[in-house]
């Protein structure tokens, strides 16, 4: 048996632990590798699960933003008969910025979903870590400074999501970005791929969280209806792979096997092609450069298959213009855009507005912005806050 040495151990905190990033982070580090520990895990507010995770994995410390009801008064006083491994620790974003910059944290796995998760993946970044990088909204809002902080501090930054993946494994092997003539993200086109364009409004929650091939949060899955989520992945690919947004194509792929591929100035295409299983991607940006076994399932050459790609039609997803857009101008769109996202997707979620008025919403607030071609933190943060109320005065003017 191989021996590892403590200068071989990369110790992980995976922020966002009880989402489906983190639980399919935590299934990979429980296979058992010994280059791997488990230092810290995070939630917000899902602590029954958050519980069931510190018995199963053991990690050395536990945070959860959102302590306020008695199971989590127990777990505090060390009451209640609890068995749970270590001390679970009332968090905030402070603590959590501390928890990534310490050097008991080796790589960060970022789930946490939203613009919460911004501030704690700059900081890995400043700090020189690892990012295995599954929120991309930080990236959205925050490319710039994303970015410019990884290249000061040395800090890798890995994609976690599927279709930056693939982009980011077809580039290994010494391939220079300058070699790309333009990378090609595939697109599931989500539950309502089929449904004739005049009937899209009729489209109701259930209808939206009925994704054909991923099993993911609700935010997320409402984004794949729209196709707002590769609009997202627009922005996050130009900042990712330094490329202009003319150098960015998506093709509908049903299938979801192959996540994307790189076109080089050549002609010569390379894809990544696996089953739909976020697992693996999720282990490469812990293993880089590096493949180890995964839990992830093999393709089956055994049987038949067939693998059908299409253009993506603009008039059905109108969200994917907006991404086009502000992936050219930079600067604050980025954050306004995930702002005014965010808030219509929870509006639709409550039953206040219609699927498609979700991209209508989103044009209007980054149409309406104030523009600044190189804000700062600050000014990031305070124009996410504006983007929320603004969807809020929106719908509140519209009844």
């Amino acid at each position: 048996m191989e021996t590892i040495s403590l200068s071989q151990i990369r110790n992980v905190a995976i922020l966002g632990s009880t989402g489906s990033i983190g639980r399919a982070a935590l299934e990979v580090l429980s296979k058992g590798d010994p280059r791997f520990r488990l230092a810290a895990i995070s939630c917000h507010t899902q602590l029954d699960r958050f519980e069931e995770q510190i018995q199963t994995y053991s990690p050395k410390f536990a945070f959860a933003t959102g302590l306020f009801n008695e199971q989590a008064k127990r777990w505090q006083s060390g009451d209640g008969g609890s068995t749970l491994s270590c001390t679970v620790r009332e968090s905030s974003t402070d603590r959590l910025v501390s928890l990534v910059q310490s050097p008991e944290v080796d790589i960060v796995v970022a789930g946490i979903v939203g613009i919460a998760g911004l501030e704690t993946a700059l900081a890995a970044a400043q700090a020189g870590k690892r990012l295995a990088l599954a929120n991309k909204e930080s990236l959205v809002v925050s490319g710039s400074l994303m970015m410019e902080a990884a290249k000061s501090s040395g800090a890798e930054i890995v994609p976690v999501d599927s279709e930056h993946s693939a982009v980011f494994q077809c580039l290994q092997a010494g391939r220079e970005i300058s070699e790309v003539k333009r990378i090609i993200l595939t697109a599931s086109g989500g539950p309502l791929r089929d449904w004739p364009i005049d009937k899209l409004s009729e489209a109701t929650i259930s209808d939206a969280l009925s994704h054909p091939t991923w099993k993911m949060g609700r935010k997320i899955t409402v984004d794949s209806a729209t196709m707002m989520n590769k609009a997202l992945e627009i922005i996050e690919a130009k900042w990712l792979f330094d490329l202009e947004p003319e150098q960015i194509a998506v093709v509908l792929h049903p299938q979801s096997i192959i996540h994307s591929m790189v076109e080089f100035n050549d002609g010569s295409i390379l894809g990544q092609m696996s089953p739909p299983d976020m697992r693996l991607p999720i282990q490469y940006a812990l293993t880089y450069p590096n493949r180890v076994q995964s839990p992830s399932p093999s393709l089956d050459w055994t049987q038949p298959t067939h693998l059908d790609w299409k253009p993506v039609d603009l008039e059905r997803y109108p969200a994917l213009q907006l991404g086009f857009e502000v992936a050219k101008r930079g600067g604050t769109c980025g954050a306004v855009l995930n702002a005014a996202n965010e808030a219509s997707v929870e509006l639709f979620l409550d039953n206040k507005i219609k699927l498609t008025e979700i991209a209508t919403i989103c044009r209007q607030v980054l149409d309406h912005h104030h523009f600044s071609p190189s804000p700062t933190l600050s000014e990031l943060l305070a124009l996410d806050r504006w983007g929320h109320k603004e969807v809020q005065r929106w719908i509140t003017s519209k009844c």
